[in-house]
């Protein structure tokens, strides 16, 4: 009688961090700023910036238009987006810093109205794919001496929500910013429930 062998498939996911992508920090936004700033890389810093201001996924931050985000040959204090997933419009502040580095990075890239804002340098796509730039959100990561496996680009768009949030505490703005129909995925999204519990926690003395 032949023995039945049993083969183990290992899950796709084994020796990954499974779940929500970590929001970045202020002192890790500032490091990942200056290291490109130092470094020269305009377009990495351009991306990166309008990618924190926006809080948009990483299809409709990619999909942007310089249209989108200028009024003539300026950038816009705000700007108003449809969202592919939810075909919902989403307004997003661009802060003055923001404003400069886009206006920078248009000029240098020689962009036109009508071209997309982070165009792509592979033939067949006529912008940056999410798949790259999964890829230097990583190399950002690494950079900077963070686990690549904790954050992502949901971390780009998790960034300022989280912040605004555990500043005003104010979660019906936070479900306005990030375009979401309802209050209890806004709070899910950002797993306040936890963070909430483990603060009162910390403050806590038994």
């Amino acid at each position: 009688m032949e023995s039945t062998q049993v083969h183990h498939h290992d899950a796709w996911n084994k020796g990954k961090l499974v779940g929500q992508k970590a929001p970045f920090k202020l002192k890790e936004i500032w490091a990942i700023r200056v290291r490109l700033e130092m470094q020269g890389r305009l377009r990495e810093l351009a991306l990166f910036d309008l990618g924190i201001d926006s809080k948009l996924r990483a299809c409709d931050l990619l999909s942007l238009r310089v249209r989108d985000v200028c009024h003539g040959d300026r950038v816009a204090p705000r700007a108003i987006v449809l969202q592919q997933k939810t075909q919902r419009p989403v307004e997003f502040e661009i802060t003055s810093s923001t404003r400069e580095v886009v206006a920078a990075w248009i000029k240098e890239a020689g962009l036109k109205s009508d071209n997309y804002l982070f165009p792509s340098r592979v033939h067949t796509s006529p912008h940056l794919g999410t798949r790259q730039y999964a890829r230097i959100v990583d190399d950002w990561v690494e950079e900077i001496g963070l686990d690549p496996t904790a954050y992502g680009t949901h971390s780009m768009r998790r960034t300022k929500p989280t912040l605004i949030y555990r500043r005003t505490k104010n979660l019906r703005a936070v479900q306005l910013l990030l375009g979401h129909t309802k209050l209890e995925s806004t709070a899910r999204y950002l797993g306040i429930e936890v963070d909430d519990a483990l603060e009162m926690a910390e403050q806590t003395e038994v």
